[in-house]
């Protein structure tokens, strides 16, 4: 059998004030074309398909564009579970429904029945687990007889999971698809803490017995702590943290004896996201080689000297530059170091202060000179 697996979608984000939905629907163009060129025979999407619990109009648009477009008119069964950007509700609607017609869209813990399919090799189970926050997990414990203890992320998917494990069939080959933070593997800057002080991690042992495990909410494309643990990472680079990621999705063959056998393919966005370091006058006069001048772009400038107006200046050749950076400038907090109570310092050994945190380097004279002069005219009557 082969699978598709995608996560992370966030549709409907923004960065830096711009949307994204245009980015995001040229790449699920290509996921689309992708899908049908590999002839796979079910499609996952493990989670955060919104970027919040209440998207706007276009997002939800898109995606019901997109699941039409696989369902529908190529004929492939598609898997959807909620993350925890997502409303679980609005996730799970109409889902008995759709499930009809081979979408199966998981979003509360009311229903863990798995998605049965078969390929030459006989029976596969597809077991879809949403994000599974704590407090619900309780909800499901107190019905029992004897309840469990849940204190945190890793006793509720447990929980979960070992509902799940009774009703799987020993003859057939399992997959599950989850939304979790499993410990050691790589976090992003993008992604949403699901719980204060890391007590949202859940350990790679809680997924035993599954012969593949398709996880989302990690943006990184990644195993995660054993090959058969995946996460395909987000469609997107979503921060400029993940600018060196290469962002893809994973196919996944699973045999006759269940051992996966899993590569990345890489979508080509419409706009890269980078970051460009430079002086600023040779960055505008020659600009950057090595990708399009529209990209998405951090700018980091070397100019120790101040720059007049750069940000607009730069969009004139980089029209998508977002953030402009100073590399000079190091972490800000030199100026909190003044010794005493900055109200009793002089002006000029307050700024000579911050000079010397800002730029590495002590005032020479001629800047002392031309802040004397600055200062008399501010002071003067």
């Amino acid at each position: 059998m082969k699978i598709l697996h995608t996560a992370d979608w966030h549709l409907g984000r923004y960065l830096h004030g711009l949307s994204l939905l245009d980015d995001q629907a040229y790449l699920l163009t290509q996921l689309v074309a992708l899908a049908r060129d590999e002839a796979v025979d079910l499609v996952i999407i493990a989670g955060d398909v919104y970027d919040r619990a209440q998207p706007p109009a276009e997002a939800v648009a898109l995606l019901d564009e997109v699941l039409a477009q696989l369902v529908m008119a190529a004929g492939i069964p598609v898997v959807v579970i909620a993350g925890n950007h997502d409303s679980a509700e609005r996730i799970g609607f109409v889902g008995r429904i759709c499930r009809e017609r081979g979408l199966l869209l998981r979003g509360t813990l009311d229903d863990l029945s798995p998605l049965r399919l078969r390929d030459a090799h006989g029976e596969v189970e597809i077991w879809p687990v949403p994000y599974v926050e704590p407090v619900f997990a309780r909800a499901l414990a107190a019905a029992d007889a004897d309840p469990v203890r849940i204190d945190d992320h890793a006793a509720a998917l447990a929980l979960v999971l070992a509902r799940v494990r009774t009703q799987m069939s020993s003859a057939a080959r399992s997959v599950l698809v989850a939304h979790a933070f499993v410990a050691g593997a790589s976090e992003s800057e993008s992604e949403r803490a699901l719980a204060v002080g890391g007590s949202g991690a859940v350990g790679a042992d809680l997924f035993a017995g599954f012969d593949y495990v398709a996880l989302g909410h990690l943006h990184r494309p990644q195993s995660a702590g054993a090959p058969q643990l995946r996460y395909a990472g987000s469609l997107l680079k979503y921060s400029f943290a993940e600018a060196a990621q290469e962002k893809s999705v994973s196919i996944v063959d699973l045999p006759a004896d269940g051992v996966p056998q899993v590569r990345t393919v890489a979508l080509t966005p419409r706009h890269d996201l980078r970051i460009v370091r430079g002086r600023f006058a040779d960055l505008l006069q020659h600009p950057d080689p090595r990708g399009a001048r529209d990209d998405y772009l951090c700018i980091e400038l070397d100019d120790a000297e101040p720059v007049l107006d750069p940000m607009a200046r730069l969009r004139t050749v980089y029209p998508n530059l977002l953030e402009l950076r100073f590399a000079s400038l190091g972490s800000g907090e030199g100026a909190a170091r003044v010794a005493g109570d900055h109200r009793r310092q002089r002006p000029e050994d307050l700024f000579a202060a911050f000079y010397r945190d800002v730029f590495a380097t002590e005032l020479g004279d001629p800047a002392r000179a031309v802040f004397a002069d600055a200062l008399r005219k501010v002071e003067a009557p």
